[in-house]
C-alpha cells in the first residue's frame, strides 16, 4: 500500500515538472465571457419502478399524480392512492451556448421523495425552464442509473447511488440559446484561475496578434478586455476569436499544497518550495487487549467473562533520526524524495505538511478540505 503510494507521488511529481516546460492555450485556461452555457431547471415524475418509489405519505408525489391523470380526463378518488411506481425528481441540465432549436442535451434526474431506487424508470414530460421562467424545452427519457440498492428479508445490498440517474439527449430544445458575447465590438476573456501574471501575458499575447496592437487591456486579475477590429465581417470575428483562443502563453500557477483529510489525498504543485528545515518523525502504537475466559458451567450452558488480571497493553515506538531539509529553494521534487526518505504513510504526510506550514518552512499555499 505504501509503495503504490509513493509511486503516484512520484508520477505526479513527474507530471508536475513536465508541465512546466510546455504553454497552454488560452482557450484552456480562460473563456470568452458570455459563452459559459444556460443551467436548467424542472420539476417531474418517474414511473415505471419495480415497488421503489415514494410511499404515500410523500404528498406532493400522490398531488402531481393525481393532477397528471385528471389532464387525461380521469377522475381521481379523493382518497389517496397508493403508487409505489412512481417517484418525484428534480430534472437539472446545462445547455452549451450556440445550441439552436431541435438540439439534444443530456440531463440529471434526482429523487425528492422517500424513493429508494430510480432503476428502471422513465421520465415523463418535463418542461425545462431558465431562472426567469422561460420554458426552452421539454425533457422525457428512460433513466441509466449507476447504481442499484435491493432489500429482501431485512437484508440489503447496494452499490454507488440508485436515486440519481441520467437521460442521454433526453431534453430536446423548443427555442436558441442566443447568447451575447460582443458588445460594443469588445469581448472579455475571463479567466478560470484568477492572477494578475497570467492575465498581463494573456493582454500582451494578443496584442502580438497582426492588427491588435494595444487591443488587449488587463481589467484585473480575471479579465482582459479585447477591442476587436472595425468594419469586420461576423466570419473575420469568428477567425479572430478562433486565433486569440489558439495562443499558447505560460501561466504562473499559485504554489499549492492540497488537503484532503478525508480520504488521505495530498497533491503538492510544481511551485511548492521549502526553507532549510528539520523534520523528525516517529510513531508510537499502543494496543490494549484483554483475555476472555470462557467458564463451562452446566450441560450445553456457556458464559463469557472478561478477566481484568490478563489485560495487557503493548507499545511499540519507531525511532527515527532526524532528516534534514536544508536545500535552499528546494522543488517539489526535492521535497518528495525527502519525505520519502521518512517512509511516512499519507496521513502522517498530512500532519508533515501542516507542521510545515505552521513552521514557516512551507512556501506556498496550503488548503484543507
Amino acid at each position: 500500500m505504501k509503495r503504490n503510494f509513493y509511486i503516484w507521488l512520484i508520477i505526479l511529481v513527474i507530471f508536475c515538472n513536465i508541465s512546466n516546460l510546455y504553454s497552454a492555450r488560452i482557450k484552456d485556461i480562460a473563456f470568452i465571457e458570455g459563452v459559459s452555457g444556460v443551467q436548467v431547471i424542472g420539476y417531474g415524475l418517474v414511473t415505471g419502478l419495480n415497488q421503489t418509489g415514494d410511499n404515500q405519505q410523500t404528498t406532493f408525489t400522490v398531488q402531481s399524480v393525481s393532477n397528471m391523470l385528471k389532464r387525461f380526463g380521469l377522475t381521481v378518488p379523493e382518497r389517496n392512492p397508493r403508487v409505489r411506481n412512481v417517484a418525484a425528481v428534480m430534472v437539472t441540465a446545462t445547455i452549451p451556448s450556440f445550441m439552436k432549436k431541435g438540439s439534444k442535451v443530456d440531463i440529471v434526474v434526482s429523487s425528492m421523495g422517500d424513493a429508494n431506487s430510480l432503476q428502471g424508470g422513465v421520465l415523463l414530460m418535463t418542461p425545462m425552464s431558465t431562472s426567469d421562467g422561460s420554458i426552452v424545452g421539454l425533457a422525457q427519457g428512460p433513466l441509466s442509473v449507476g447504481g442499484y440498492d435491493y432489500n429482501s428479508l431485512g437484508s440489503s445490498v447496494s452499490k454507488n447511488v440508485s436515486t440519481t440517474g441520467r437521460v442521454p439527449n433526453g431534453l430536446i430544445l423548443d427555442t436558441e440559446i442566443k447568447t451575447e458575447f460582443i458588445q460594443n465590438n469588445q469581448i472579455r476573456i475571463i479567466l478560470r484561475d484568477p492572477d494578475f501574471t497570467t492575465s498581463s501575458r494573456v493582454a500582451d499575447a494578443v496584442n502580438s496578434l497582426s492588427g491588435m496592437n494595444n487591443s488587449a487591456t488587463t481589467l484585473d486579475g480575471a479579465t482582459i478586455s479585447v477591442q476587436m477590429p472595425q468594419n469586420q465581417t461576423p466570419q473575420q470575428l469568428m477567425q479572430m476569436i478562433s486565433q486569440i483562443e489558439s495562443l499558447n502563453i505560460i501561466s504562473d500557477p499559485i504554489a499549492r499544497v492540497v488537503i484532503n483529510e478525508r480520504t488521505g489525498t495530498v497533491v503538492v504543485g510544481s511551485n511548492v518550495q521549502l526553507l532549510p528545515t528539520v523534520v523528525a518523525h516517529g510513531g508510537l502504537e499502543i494496543s490494549i487487549q484483554q483475555d476472555v475466559i470462557v467458564p463451562q458451567q452446566a450441560p450445553f450452558t456457556t458464559q463469557i467473562q472478561p478477566n481484568a488480571r490478563f489485560s495487557r497493553i503493548n507499545t511499540r515506538e519507531d525511532i527515527r533520526e532526524a532528516t534534514p531539509l536544508n536545500v535552499q529553494g528546494a522543488t517539489v521534487q526535492d521535497l518528495a524524495n525527502a519525505l520519502n526518505l521518512l517512509k511516512v504513510s499519507p496521513r502522517d504526510l498530512i500532519a508533515i505538511f501542516q507542521a510545515l506550514k505552521e513552521s514557516g518552512a512551507l512556501q506556498g499555499e496550503l488548503i484543507l478540505q
